[in-house]
């Protein structure tokens, strides 16, 4: 453990990794509320074309390593396009998973144009793709820090209007909220949470991060405010861990954090299966009174009297 916390390298993926972990379950709880669970997997995709375009920004401002505009392109292309696809998605012009399937196949099919424009590969996609948290530098990480300042910031400033649009759209316009205004803000958010994840868990992965945790939590409690901190610790401790794994183990980082997450839910659920078993009722109709009468196992049976 000593020789974990002694590297400069671990250090900052360690602390890049508890950052994430404690922020995706945060903005996951409010997609989760909205039925959303899907968003984060769309945007990680809108997110790869971000990468290719600020990669394209630094090659035609010859910088020596154009990728150094990788994080502010997937930044911003990714909060455009999710408040974006969620303004028309309100007015109506597109379904939920028509805006979906926008965000798929559109994201993924213009980050591969956008760098081979660009002179790179596909390949060189492949570390935003599935993480790369080893190579976290110290701009990296403060990239991370101040977008996931920013969203807890925004999440909890924000909690009581942004349930009320994720909980019931309908009921938060009768009360007069600005729900359009509010949703693009969550849109923007699960964006820039997205953005932040993508070094960690990878763009093809980070939904997982946003959701499984959550999932965990609401097997645990039905409260909007105990699931959200629940899924926040659990988010944070699955990726310390896994990436702890990592560290003595050849093992890709993402991959082994979301398999963890995972394999948490699954031990959860069959744990709750367990508990709540229900005892077998020996009443063939337990709604009509005296319909049977069970009999005392401890005692000899004795026939009725005569």
């Amino acid at each position: 453990m000593i020789e974990l916390l002694g590297s400069a390298l671990m250090q900052r993926a360690l602390l890049a990794a508890l950052l994430v972990g404690a922020t995706a379950p945060i903005i996951g709880t409010y997609l989760v509320q909205r039925r959303l669970a899907l968003l984060g997997d769309g945007i990680g995709h809108i997110a790869l074309t971000g990468v290719a375009a600020g990669w394209l920004a630094g090659a035609l401002a010859g910088l020596a390593t154009p990728e150094a505009l990788a994080l502010p392109g997937a930044v911003a292309v990714a909060v455009l396009g999710a408040v974006g696809i969620e303004w028309v998605r309100a007015k109506g012009r597109i379904t939920g998973d028509v805006a979906m399937a926008i965000l798929f196949y559109g994201g993924i099919a213009g980050g591969v144009l956008l760098i081979k424009i660009a002179g790179g590969t596909s390949a060189s996609l492949m570390t935003y793709l599935f993480g790369s948290i080893a190579t976290v530098s110290v701009s990296d990480l403060l990239w991370t820090t101040a977008l996931a300042g920013l969203v807890l910031t925004v999440s909890f400033g924000l909690r009581g209007p942004l349930f009320a649009v994720s909980h019931d759209e309908e009921f938060a316009k009768a009360s007069g909220l600005p729900v359009q205004l509010f949703a693009s803000v969550l849109a923007a958010l699960a964006a820039l949470t997205v953005t932040v994840s993508m070094r960690v868990v990878g763009l093809l992965l980070v939904s997982a991060l946003m959701i499984v945790p959550v999932a965990i939590a609401q097997t645990i409690t039905k409260s909007f405010s105990s699931t959200m901190a629940i899924a926040s610790a659990i988010g944070a401790a699955v990726s310390v861990v896994g990436l702890s794994i990592t560290y003595w183990h050849d093992l890709p980082p993402g991959a082994t954090i979301v398999v963890l997450a995972i394999g948490l839910y699954a031990a959860g659920s069959l744990f709750q299966r367990f508990r709540r078993q229900p005892t077998p009722n020996t009443d063939p109709h337990p709604d009509l009174d005296d319909d049977v009468t069970v009999r005392d196992t401890t005692t000899p049976f004795q026939e009725p009297p005569p």
